[in-house]
């Protein structure tokens, strides 16, 4: 297994990953949060409609790929929260409000099983570490805000590169930070189209993360234990 995934990485200089999903999760779920904040005003919503909803909201405001920004991207966040909670129209600028400070703040996150350890050994054997992620400015204090996260050189954010993962540009704009060949790169995320797909597209090496999954395919892992 180790003899595996160490080929993987074989030539690589620079191992970056994705945020959500690959190295953070919200804590409490989004869908709890949520329901506390549109219950402060009225909303009726249960947590599973909002978890339902929030879902959809989120799917129908995916781009898949295109140009960003931060106001971008706070419209966007603006609008799936319109959508989740939608049994309270008058306060829903307070709601949205409340909820982008909200996961803004590092303890809201946390850092899933073996990440500070992953990070740790990868450096220590040689690699260079960052961060690839489809979010907006928050990120980096919440990356500041996580001493593990720190080892992390480089923080990638697609509000601030000005395009979102799968775009191609993305990964243009980021190679050419970093100066180095495509080759040289490997991205590790848990999507497959927007990490796995686009990375693969741009000449990069492209390590998927299915926690879930028991069947083993070429390219993933299970565990981020599984790099090193």
């Amino acid at each position: 297994m180790r003899t595996m995934v160490t080929t993987m990485l074989d030539g690589i200089r620079w191992v970056l990953f994705d945020a959500v999903g690959t190295l953070i999760y919200p804590d409490p779920p989004v869908a709890d949060v949520y329901r506390a904040a549109a219950q402060q005003f009225g909303s009726r919503l249960s947590v599973n409609e909002i978890r339902q909803r929030f879902a959809a909201a989120l799917t129908a405001n995916y781009s898949g790929g295109g140009p960003t920004s931060e106001t971008n991207e706070r419209q966007r966040w603006r609008s799936i929260v319109s959508h989740v909670i939608n049994d309270a129209p008058d306060v829903r600028e307070v709601i949205f409000e409340h909820l982008w400070r909200h996961f803004s703040q590092p303890q809201h996150w946390r850092l899933y099983d073996v990440v500070a350890e992953t990070l740790s050994e990868l450096r220590r054997r040689g690699f260079q570490l960052g961060i690839a992620s489809n979010f907006d400015g928050r990120l980096t204090g919440i990356v500041d805000g996580h001493l593990a996260l720190k080892l992390c050189e480089a923080v990638f954010v697609s509000s601030q590169v000005g395009y979102t993962k799968p775009d191609a540009r993305f990964f243009r704009v980021i190679e050419k930070w970093l100066g180095i060949d495509p080759a040289q790169i490997a991205l590790v995320g848990d999507d497959e189209g927007s990490d796995v797909q686009g990375a693969t597209a741009a000449g990069w090496r492209a390590v998927r993360l299915d926690r879930d999954s028991k069947t083993r395919r070429s390219g993933t892992i299970h565990s981020l234990v599984e790099l090193w």
